[in-house]
C-alpha cells in the first residue's frame, strides 16, 4: 500500500462483503503484508466483530493481478477475443472508442441495442448514476444487475404483501430480544457470520430457534429444531404449520382483523394441508409441524427470516408469500422484537436494487412505467419525461436478448455475470456475439476475458460513498485509500463517458456527496425515501434508517408500526397453492442439485480466490452428497463425482455427509470455468420477479474413480 496512504494512520473503512458491512479499522504498516485491520468500534451494527473475510478484506485491493490501465483488444474480422492479447491505451482514447462504438450502434440498431449489466456491491451513488447513465446517456431501456439473482423473489413477495420492499422490517438489535426465530433457506453462520451474535443473544436468553434447509449447516447446529426439508417443499410445508394455526385458532385474531386481508382465503388455500399429509409428503414428522406451528404462535414475539435457498426458485415469491403469511397471522409484524426479513446477501443488495438498476425502477423505488414517477424524477434529471425510456428486461433476459440479435453492446459495472448466471455456457456463448463488450473491474474476471474494453475501476478502499445494508440502515463509507496507477473512480468512469456520449451536462458532478444530494431530490416522497439523509446526519449518527422523509425525521427503524404501505394501511395475506419446481427428478436424472455458499468465499469469487488465506481453506469446489446417494453409485475413497444435468457435466471432488437431505446433492457457486457450478444450473424463471431457479434442477450422479 505504498504510496497510496499514511503509514500509522488510522483509517476507517467498512468490508466490501457480506449486507452487514462491518466496520473495520486499517492501519498502514511497514510489516508484512502492509497493514493490520480490527474491527470498528464505532459502527453499531457488527458489534465490534469481524469475520475471516472482514480481517483479509484489504488483500485483494492491493492484489498483483489488479488492471490499473485501460486495456482493449482490437479484433478485425470474426470476433476472436480470447487469443487477442491485451493492449494498454489511455484514457482519452478509450473514451474516445467506446462511446464512437455506442453511437455507431445506436445510429444503426437504435437505443435499446446497447445495454448496461450493474452490480449489487456498488454505493448507493454509483447505483444511481449507472441507472440515469443508461436512461439519459444511453437512453436505453436494456439495464439490469446481478441483484436480480439474489433478492428479486423476496422483493416482490414484500412488495405484495406489506407494499414496500426492505430486507428487514425490524432493526438487528431486535433480534437479540425475540422469543422465537425461523430461518429458512438461511446460512447465517457462513453467509453473514456477525449476524451470529444477535442470534446468540437471543438463544441465551431462552428463544427458540428454528431453521429449514435441506443440509444441516454451521447455523442448524445452534437450532433447537433442525427441519431438513428437501428444496421446493417450502410452501408446503408452511401450509402445514398454517394448518395448525387457523384450525387450532392460534392466530391473532385482533390483529389479523384490524390490520390484514385475505385470512379466509388462505384458511381454504391451507385446509387440506394437515400435518399428516403434509408429513406423507415432506417426511417431516408431524410432532415437529405441530410443534413449531404451536410454538411460533404462542411465543409473545417472533421473527421469520428467509433467504436464497428458497427464493431461488421459478416458486421463490410464493415460498416468500407464505413465510410473511406465517409472520402476519400470528402478529409478528411492526411489533417490538418481532418481524420478517429477507437476508440481504450482497454488500448493498439493498440499496442496488432502489436507485434504479432494476429494469423497471427508477430512484427510490418508484416504478418507471408510472408517469408521475417518471415526471418527478425527470424533473430532478433537468429532462423531459417522455426521453426516458420504459422499464426493460430481467438480467438473465439481456442474455436472451443478445441471442436474439436485439442488444449489440453491453457494459458490465462491478459483476461477473459469466459466473453468477444460471446456465453459464449460454451466457458465455451470447456475450461472445456482441458486438462491443465494456467491463469496468478490478480483475480479469471470467466476464473481462470476453471484453473488447476492460477500464480499471475503483476498490471499496478508494470509493467514498453510502451503501443501505441489511437493516435498511443507511451510513457513509469514507475513502480510505488513493487509487492505484490510473484507474479512476467508477463515477468517474460513467461521468466522463456520458460526456462524450452528448450527454455530459447531467452529469456535472465531481465528488459521490455531490451524487447523493441529487439522489435525496431524486427521493422526495417516494417509497425509499432518502431526502431527510445528509453525509453530516450519517458521520453523525453512524448511519440512518430509511425511510426518512426530512432531516429532522430520526429514521425508520422498525416498519409498519402504525400501518403498512398498502393504500388501505393493511398487509395483504395471498393464498399460496405450491407449484413444482421447472425440473423434476427422473429415472434418467434421480437427484436434486442445488448450490449455496461457504463462508471463506464470496459470490464469484472474484476477490476472495484472490485472498491468499481465505482461498486456502476453500480452493476448489466440493459436492456434497447423502452416504445413500455414495452408496448407490460405488464411491470409495479418493473417487471424485461426475454431475449431469440437461445443460451440461462437470466433475468435482465429494464429500459424503449424513447431514443433507437424501434426495439431494450441494455444490457451492464461487468459482468459473471447468468449476462453475452454474453451467449446469437452470435458466428457469419466476414469471413475476424473473428470478433464476438457482437452486433446483434434476441431476445424474455418477462415480469417477480415483488414483489406486
Amino acid at each position: 500500500m505504498g504510496g497510496r496512504g499514511m503509514t500509522g494512520a488510522a483509517l476507517n473503512s467498512h468490508c466490501p462483503f457480506c449486507s452487514m458491512q462491518c466496520g473495520i479499522e486499517l492501519t498502514l504498516t511497514e510489516k508484512e503484508p502492509g497493514w493490520a485491520v480490527r474491527p470498528s468500534g464505532s459502527f453499531p451494527v457488527s458489534t465490534g466483530r469481524l469475520c475471516q473475510k472482514g480481517y483479509h478484506s484489504p488483500r485483494h485491493a492491493v492484489h498483483p493481478d489488479r488492471i490499473t490501465m485501460p486495456l482493449v483488444r482490437r479484433v478485425i474480422g470474426s470476433r476472436s477475443l480470447e487469443a487477442t492479447p491485451w493492449q494498454p491505451e489511455n484514457w482519452d482514447a478509450a473514451f474516445a472508442e467506446i462511446s464512437d462504438r455506442i453511437l455507431s450502434i445506436q445510429a444503426k440498431h437504435g437505443a435499446d441495442a446497447v445495454s448496461v449489466f450493474g452490480g449489487g456491491s456498488l454505493t448507493n451513488e454509483v447505483c444511481y448514476l449507472l441507472g440515469k447513465f443508461a436512461r439519459v446517456a444511453l437512453k436505453t431501456r436494456y439495464i439490469d444487475y446481478n441483484g436480480r439473482y439474489c433478492m428479486s423473489s423476496a422483493a416482490a413477495a414484500q412488495m405484495r404483501a406489506f407494499g414496500l420492499d426492505r430486507g428487514l422490517t425490524l432493526p438487528l438489535d431486535d433480534i437479540a430480544g425475540t422469543k422465537y426465530i425461523i430461518l429458512a433457506g438461511t446460512n447465517i453462520a457462513e453467509c453473514q457470520p456477525t449476524m451470529m451474535p444477535y442470534l446468540l443473544a437471543a438463544k441465551k436468553a431462552g428463544a427458540t430457534i428454528v431453521t429449514i434447509d435441506p443440509r444441516q449447516t454451521m447455523t442448524s447446529k445452534i437450532a433447537d429444531i433442525h427441519v431438513k426439508l428437501q428444496p421446493g417443499f417450502d410452501s408446503v410445508f408452511v401450509s402445514g404449520l398454517l394448518n395448525v394455526i387457523v384450525n387450532e385458532k392460534l392466530y391473532d385474531e385482533a390483529y389479523v382483523a384490524e390490520r390484514t386481508s385475505g385470512l379466509e382465503a388462505v384458511a381454504e388455500a391451507v385446509r387440506e394441508f394437515t400435518p399428516e399429509y403434509v408429513s406423507r409428503i415432506t417426511g417431516i414428522y408431524e410432532e415437529k409441524i405441530r410443534a413449531i406451528a404451536r410454538g411460533f404462535a404462542k411465543a409473545e414475539s417472533g421473527v421469520v427470516l428467509t433467504a436464497r435457498g428458497l427464493e431461488q426458485q421459478v416458486n421463490g415469491v410464493e415460498h416468500t408469500l407464505n413465510y410473511i403469511n406465517l409472520a402476519l397471522l400470528c402478529g409478528k409484524v411492526g411489533r417490538p422484537n418481532s418481524g420478517f426479513g429477507a437476508v440481504t446477501g450482497q454488500a448493498n443488495g439493498q440499496g442496488g436494487r432502489e436507485h434504479g438498476q432494476k429494469a423497471d425502477q427508477l430512484p427510490g423505488y418508484r416504478l418507471i412505467e408510472d408517469p408521475e414517477a417518471r415526471r418527478k424524477v425527470a424533473e430532478v434529471w433537468g429532462v423531459h419525461p417522455d426521453t426516458l425510456p420504459g422499464k426493460g428486461v430481467s438480467a438473465f433476459e439481456l442474455f436472451e436478448k443478445i441471442e436474439a440479435g436485439e442488444i449489440k453492446a453491453m457494459i458490465v459495472l462491478g459483476s461477473n455475470p459469466i459466473v453468477s448466471s444460471p446456465n453459464a455456457v449460454r451466457v458465455e456463448a451470447a456475450l461472445k456475439k456482441l458486438e462491443l463488450l465494456v467491463v469496468v473491474d478490478l480483475f480479469e474476471t471470467e466476464t473481462a476475458k470476453h471484453a473488447d474494453w476492460f477500464l480499471p475501476g475503483s476498490s471499496f478502499l478508494e470509493a467514498e460513498g453510502t451503501l443501505t445494508n441489511v437493516e435498511g440502515r443507511v451510513f457513509h463509507r469514507a475513502k480510505a485509500l488513493d487509487l492505484p496507477g490510473s484507474a479512476k473512480l467508477d463515477m468517474h468512469i460513467l461521468c466522463e463517458l456520458a460526456e462524450r456520449l452528448g450527454a455530459g451536462r447531467y452529469f456535472k458532478f465531481k465528488t459521490p456527496k455531490d451524487v447523493f444530494e441529487e439522489l435525496r431530490r431524486a427521493t422526495i416522497g417516494a417509497p425509499a425515501d432518502y431526502s431527510g439523509i445528509t453525509y453530516d446526519r450519517l458521520k453523525r449518527e453512524g448511519g440512518v434508517f430509511w425511510p426518512c422523509p426530512s432531516e429532522e425525521h430520526p429514521g425508520t427503524p422498525r416498519l409498519y408500526v402504525d400501518r403498512f404501505a398498502h393504500a388501505d394501511g393493511k398487509a395483504k395475506l395471498h393464498a399460496i397453492k405450491p407449484g413444482l419446481p421447472a425440473e423434476t427428478t427422473s429415472r434418467e436424472y434421480p437427484y436434486i442439485l442445488t448450490t449455496g455458499r461457504v463462508g471463506s468465499q464470496y459470490l464469484s469469487g472474484v476477490q476472495t480466490r484472490r485472498t491468499e488465506p481465505l482461498d486456502a481453506k476453500a480452493p476448489a469446489p466440493v459436492a456434497e452428497v447423502h452416504a445413500s446417494v455414495a452408496e448407490r453409485i460405488g464411491l470409495r475413497a479418493g473417487d471424485r463425482i461426475r454431475l449431469t444435468t440437461k445443460r451440461g457435466t462437470a466433475v468435482f471432488p465429494v464429500r459424503v455427509s449424513d447431514d443433507i437431505h437424501p434426495t439431494t446433492i450441494f455444490v457451492p457457486f464461487h468459482w468459473g470455468g471447468e468449476q462453475s457450478i452454474n453451467r449446469l444450473t437452470n435458466d428457469a424463471l419466476h414469471p413475476i420477479s424473473r428470478m433464476p431457479e438457482f437452486k433446483i434442477c434434476a441431476v445424474r450422479p455418477e462415480r469417477v474413480g480415483g488414483a489406486t
